[in-house]
C-alpha cells in the first residue's frame, strides 16, 4: 500500500476483502474497468506535470469538468491547455481503447460534438481528435490505483427515505456504532495520506504539502484552478516577494487581477498589485488562468478565491512556515488546544486590505475579519496537515510522531455541518447516532462510508453491500 504499519481493523479489512467485487468489478480484465479511468481523471491521480496527448502536444488540465451519469461524454465543462494555444472548455470522453469511440456510437452523434479529448487506457498512434492515454501517467503504480478504489458517482437522495442500513445500524450500541465510524475514519485519513504520498514521489513532501493546502483553500468549487496555481509554485518561487509582491504574482496568474475598480478604497491597493504585476506578467504569461475558470457563485464573501489567495501570498511570504507547522505538530501538548494552537499558527497578520474588505471591489468592512477561520482549519488539519505528518513519520517509520498525527485527528472537533452530512444522518443513522457529532473524525467516519457503499448504489439502496458489513461488525463483537 506505500504505508508502513496501515490499519487493519475490521472496517479495513471487510473493505479489502470484498473491494474487487464492490468497486473493481473487472479488475482482472486486460484493461481497467471504464469506472476506475473515470475515477482517475476525476481526481486526477496522474503526474499532471507530464501529460502528452498521443500526437506529442503537452496537456495540462486546468479543470478535468463535471461528471456527467446521464446520456452523453462522462465529463462536461473540462478547461485544458493543449501546448501553447489558449485554454480551451470542453467535454471529455473516457473509453477503455480508442475504438470505443465508434464502437459505443459517439462519431455523429451531436452530444458528443463538443468533446475535446478521448482519454484511454493505452493506444498507439493518434486518430481524429486529441487522445490521452492514462497508462503511462497514472501517479502511483496500477495495483496500488486498484486499490485507491474507484470514486463513485454522487447521487441526490430522498431525504424522506431512511436506508436500508438504519436498521442495522439501529440495532448497534452506540459505543459500536462510533467505533464502526472511527475505524471509517482512519480508512479515509490513511487514504488521503496515501494520496499525498504519491504526489510526493512525484514532486517532494513540501510541495505535497502545499497542493494539499491550495486545494483545500479552493473548496468543492475552485479545487483545480487552485491545484493548477501550487503546481506552479516552484516556478513562481523564482521571483521572492513581499505579501503585497505574492498577492499580485498569484492573482495575476489566476487570471484575478483586474485593469481597474470602480471603488475609490481599492484603488490605492490595486496600484500597488500592478507596480508588482506589470514587471512579471510576462514571464508568467503562457501560466495565466483564464478567469471563467473560477466559480464564484454560491460562495460566502469570506471564500472568495481572491481573499483565499490573500491569505496563501501571507503563508508563502513567510520563511519558515513549514517549519513553523512542524514545531506545531512536536509539540507535546499545544496550548491551548491542538485546534486553536494551528489556527495561531495558520492565521495571518492582520492584512493592509484584505482584513477590511471582502474582494477587491467592496467597499470596508465596518469591523477587520481574520483571513481564516477555526472551520477551514478543522478541514486543513484533517484533511491535509495530520495526513501529511502521518505519511512522512510512516515514510520515516517514526511510530511516536505517527501516534500523535493519528490521536489529534481522533479527537479534533467537528468541522461545519453541512448538507452531504445532514442527509447522510437521517439515511444511516436517524436510529443510531442522529445528533451532530462532536468530532471531526465521526464527521469523517460518515463520509468515507458514503463515499464507499452509498456513492455506489442509488436511493433504494440497490446492491448495497453496508448492510452486510454492520451485520459482521456486529456479529464480530458478540464474539
Amino acid at each position: 500500500m506505500g504505508v508502513p504499519g496501515t490499519h487493519s481493523d475490521f472496517y479495513a479489512r471487510w473493505r479489502e476483502e470484498n473491494e474487487p467485487r464492490l468497486f473493481l468489478g473487472e479488475r482482472d480484465a486486460a484493461q481497467p474497468p471504464e469506472r476506475l479511468l473515470q475515477s482517475i481523471w476525476l481526481h486526477q491521480r496522474l503526474r499532471r506535470e507530464e501529460l502528452q496527448t498521443l500526437d506529442g502536444q503537452p496537456l495540462r488540465v486546468l479543470h478535468p469538468g463535471f461528471w456527467n451519469h446521464a446520456a452523453g461524454p462522462d465529463f462536461h465543462g473540462a478547461v485544458l491547455q493543449f501546448g501553447h494555444e489558449a485554454p480551451r472548455s470542453g467535454d471529455v470522453e473516457i473509453d477503455r481503447v480508442p475504438a470505443n469511440w465508434q464502437g459505443h456510437g459517439h462519431e455523429g452523434n451531436p452530444d458528443f460534438a463538443n468533446v475535446i479529448l478521448q482519454v484511454v487506457w493505452n493506444a498507439a498512434g493518434t486518430g481524429p481528435r486529441p487522445m490521452l492515454a492514462l497508462e503511462k501517467f497514472i501517479d502511483t503504480p496500477l495495483a496500488e490505483i486498484q486499490q485507491w478504489g474507484v470514486a463513485g458517482a454522487a447521487r441526490e437522495w430522498p431525504e424522506t427515505l431512511q436506508g436500508a442500513c438504519a436498521d442495522p445500524l439501529g440495532g448497534l450500541a452506540p459505543e459500536q456504532t462510533a467505533e464502526l465510524l472511527h475505524q471509517a475514519a482512519q480508512v479515509r485519513f490513511e487514504r488521503k495520506a496515501r494520496e499525498m504520498e504519491a504526489r510526493a514521489r512525484q514532486a517532494g513532501w513540501e510541495q505535497a504539502l502545499w497542493e494539499g493546502l491550495f486545494r483545500a483553500l479552493g473548496y468543492k468549487q475552485n479545487t483545480w484552478p487552485m491545484q493548477r496555481i501550487a503546481e506552479l509554485l516552484p516556478r513562481l518561487r523564482s521571483f521572492p516577494d513581499s505579501v503585497t509582491g505574492w498577492q499580485a504574482r498569484l492573482f495575476g496568474v489566476a487570471g484575478l487581477l483586474p485593469p481597474e475598480v470602480s471603488r475609490a478604497g481599492a484603488d490605492q491597493y490595486l496600484r500597488k498589485l500592478w507596480d508588482h504585476w506589470w514587471r512579471e506578467r510576462e514571464s508568467f504569461g503562457d501560466a495565466i488562468l483564464p478567469r471563467n475558470l473560477w466559480r464564484f457563485s454560491g460562495l460566502r464573501p469570506a471564500n472568495q478565491p481572491q481573499r483565499r489567495l490573500a491569505l496563501a501570498a501571507h503563508w508563502l511570504s513567510t520563511p519558515d512556515f513549514i517549519p513553523r507547522l512542524e514545531r506545531w505538530f512536536t509539540s507535546e501538548k499545544p496550548e491551548p488546544s491542538p485546534a486553536a494552537s494551528l489556527l495561531a499558527c495558520l492565521q495571518a497578520p492582520e492584512d493592509e486590505f484584505w482584513s477590511r474588505h471582502w474582494g477587491l471591489s467592496t467597499p470596508p468592512l465596518l469591523r477587520p475579519q481574520p483571513l481564516l477561520g477555526a472551520t477551514r482549519v478543522t478541514d486543513l488539519a484533517v484533511n491535509v496537515i495530520l495526513p501529511w505528518f502521518w505519511v512522512r513519520a510512516a515514510a520515516g517509520r517514526n511510530e511516536p510522531l505517527r501516534k500523535i498525527a493519528l490521536e489529534r485527528y481522533r479527537v479534533w472537533p467537528a468541522a461545519q455541518d453541512n448538507a452531504l452530512l445532514r442527509l447522510a444522518r437521517r439515511r444511516l443513522l436517524a436510529r443510531a447516532l442522529p445528533a451532530r457529532p462532536t468530532l471531526a473524525a465521526t464527521q469523517q467516519g460518515l463520509l468515507q462510508i458514503v463515499h464507499d457503499f452509498c456513492d455506489h448504489s442509488n436511493a433504494i439502496c440497490a446492491d448495497c453491500q453496508f448492510p452486510a458489513l454492520v451485520h459482521g461488525f456486529q456479529q464480530q463483537k458478540q464474539v
